[in-house]
């Protein structure tokens, strides 16, 4: 994996081969990162990163410079890998939170400028992820959720859906609040 942008342009990190993850394709997040500076300031952007993995969005974002990342992780090999790599490259912006992210997410009375989820396709519930955050309200104003996942899931009947993009394989569904 490699960082596209930012203080840390071009420079590559791997993850151990043992993460239960999958890593945001390259194209992927070149395509998503170009459609969030269109939209942002990604210097002033509080994030939230969930299902974080190895860490490649959160990564990427801190890289551009944003305010602060918060990453919610459950898998305790990943966050050990995320620390490592958050040392490696001085990234002072980021907390790593231990949690389920469906436990994390009903708990949570912070809000953030965007949310990423990237959350395993085999977990079925992730579908409830959009749900969660708008109930919650912790999507500030003009804020987005972005999910990744699989071509056979459709967010399009949500009623804070926005927009999706596809890169490849990938595909995000952007929702925001629109009822403002």
């Amino acid at each position: 994996m490699r960082i596209i942008s930012g203080i840390h342009k071009g420079k590559v990190f791997s993850a151990p081969k043992n993460l239960p993850t999958r890593p945001t394709t390259d194209f992927a997040k070149e395509g998503l990162f170009n459609v969030i500076i269109n939209e942002f300031d990604i210097d002033d952007l509080t994030v939230l990163d969930l299902f974080t993995g190895t860490g490649n969005i959160t990564f990427e974002f801190a890289s551009r410079e944003a305010k602060s990342i918060l990453c919610v992780e459950q898998n305790f090999n990943c966050i050990n890998h995320i620390k490592k790599t958050i040392r490696t490259f001085g990234f002072n912006q980021i907390v790593v939170f231990k949690n389920d992210v469906f436990k994390y997410l009903k708990k949570n009375t912070q809000s953030f400028d965007l949310i990423f989820a990237d959350p395993p396709y085999d977990i079925s519930n992730y579908i409830d992820i959009p749900d969660l955050v708008f109930e919650k309200n912790i999507l500030n104003e003009n804020g987005w959720l972005i999910i990744e996942h699989d071509k056979h899931t459709n967010f399009e009947t949500h009623p804070n859906f926005y927009q999706q993009r596809k890169y490849g394989n990938v595909n995000f569904s952007i929702f925001k609040n629109l009822s403002i």
